[in-house]
């Protein structure tokens, strides 16, 4: 990891662990498709999923959605200035910039 990577994650929200991620640099729709895929493959092509997240660009653009579509993945997008939708995620990151400024 170098500077200016970024960090695209999929949280699994029942475990509260990380099962899809990719780094990049900068954050395109490629990173966050990454991420799904990783997830989408860890978990054995589950049925019935729901894809939270919030609403940049990258998750509303048509190859993201495409990908959510075929793997048969329902997207679900927080509201306008409602950050608690991303609590548990919100938090992972912010444990994960503490510990990687203690390293």
């Amino acid at each position: 990891m170098k500077a200016g990577d970024v960090f695209g994650g999929v949280m699994d929200l029942y475990s509260r662990q990380i099962i899809g991620w990719a780094l990049a640099d900068p954050m395109k729709t490629a990173l966050c498709v990454q991420a799904l895929q990783m997830a989408y493959w860890r978990r054995k092509s589950p049925k019935g999923l729901l894809r939270h997240s919030d609403r940049g660009s990258q998750y509303i653009s048509h190859q993201y959605c495409a990908h959510l579509q075929v793997m048969g993945v329902q997207a679900s997008m927080n509201g306008k200035g409602q950050c608690w939708d991303n609590v548990p995620t919100e938090r992972f990151f912010r444990s994960l910039k503490y510990e990687l400024l203690e390293l």
